[in-house]
């Protein structure tokens, strides 16, 4: 029997196969319909490009937090770890007047703190909660302390006066065709990139390997040291990246703020998305959507007038109820299964 005859004979096993397969769709649909009944007729198209462009800082971020958590860890410092980089990165631009040195250093930059837990994490063998809980503290220490100590200033601010100022600070502002924020679509093209890698390519098999059954991974001969390695040393380049949009968004960095929570808002897109925290399934595309849907609730809680102080306890519930219809929905599978047979 085809695909096409089984779908056309157990409806039921379709729509729960779509519903656990793309649910993150469904979830970032129901939130954005949710904002446009509460904000009416008030929305516009740059205010709903305004959703793409917000979700630019931690959408980037929870791509790399994704393919961790595939693996089986996590990744904690990814919010300092942008603060750091953030700030060094504008020393780096002040001194140079070069937006791609810059963008160079804010890379290369990720690159080497990834490469840190990465190390600690894979081959040294320490836990990933508890190595990156240390990076964290210790990435958003010197961001604050190279500040008071070495730049004796209150925040990183980028030299106005600087020829490529303008030109750096444009670009975060500027539109495709006018409509289209720039940071957002370099935030699609990053879910492009990691979607193919993860989907296409061998590397993007072992890393689900990996974090299926670690044990087999290594039986089928996969090095599960280096791709724990390389996950986390691509998720510190994709902090690196997210701190340079940053940058061209804003034009400072305040190291006590940037990035702040930005870690379990990158854990909330994935589970949103669909990855699963045990590691070894889910979806990358899913992060955007789910980056999204975190950015939307921002807003539908603006738009309602809640007090500031409510809106992590309302993305808190979020989280809870999207890691409860992940576990919901192998349940369903079983029952309509059961009922079929």
């Amino acid at each position: 029997m085809t695909k096409t005859n089984e779908a056309q004979a157990n409806p039921k096993k379709s729509i729960s196969r779509v519903l656990g397969n793309y649910s993150f769709i469904f979830i970032f649909i129901a939130i954005l319909l949710a904002y446009l009944w509460i904000n009416g007729g008030a929305t516009t198209w740059s205010g709903v490009m305004n959703i793409l462009r917000h979700s630019t800082l931690v959408g980037i971020i929870a791509f790399g937090m994704g393919l961790a958590i595939i693996t089986g860890g996590i990744d904690l410092s990814v919010g300092s770890m942008v603060a750091l980089i953030g700030g060094l990165s504008v020393v780096v631009f002040n001194a140079t007047n070069s937006p791609i040195l810059t963008l160079l250093f804010a890379l290369a930059s990720g690159f080497i703190f990834g490469s840190i837990n990465g190390l600690l994490i894979g081959k040294v063998k320490m836990p990933p909660f508890i190595v990156t809980l240390g990076t964290m503290m210790i990435f958003r220490s010197i961001a604050q302390f190279y500040l008071r100590s070495v730049e004796r200033k209150s925040i990183y601010n980028m030299d106005g006066t600087l020829s490529s100022y303008d030109a750096f600070y444009g670009f975060g502002q500027s539109k495709l065709f006018g409509l289209i924020p720039m940071v957002g679509m370099v935030l699609i093209l990053t879910m492009i990139i990691m979607v193919f890698i993860s989907t296409s390519t061998k590397y993007g098999r072992t890393i689900y390997a990996v974090g299926s059954n670690e044990h087999a991974a290594v039986l089928a001969g996969i090095n599960v040291d280096w791709v724990r390695v390389s996950v986390y040393t691509i998720t510190g380049v994709l902090c690196g990246l997210a701190s340079f949009l940053w940058l061209a968004m804003n034009g400072s960095v305040d190291p006590a703020t940037l990035g702040r929570s930005n870690e379990m808002y990158a854990i909330a897109a994935v589970v949103i998305g669909g990855v699963s925290m045990s590691g070894g399934k889910g979806k990358l595309m899913g992060v955007l959507f789910g980056a999204m849907s975190y950015t939307i609730i921002d807003k539908i809680i603006a738009s309602m007038g809640f007090d500031a102080l409510i809106n992590d306890t309302i993305k808190g519930s979020i989280l809870l109820l999207a890691v409860f219809i992940q576990i919901m929905i192998p349940v369903i599978r079983k029952k309509m299964r059961r009922e079929r047979d």
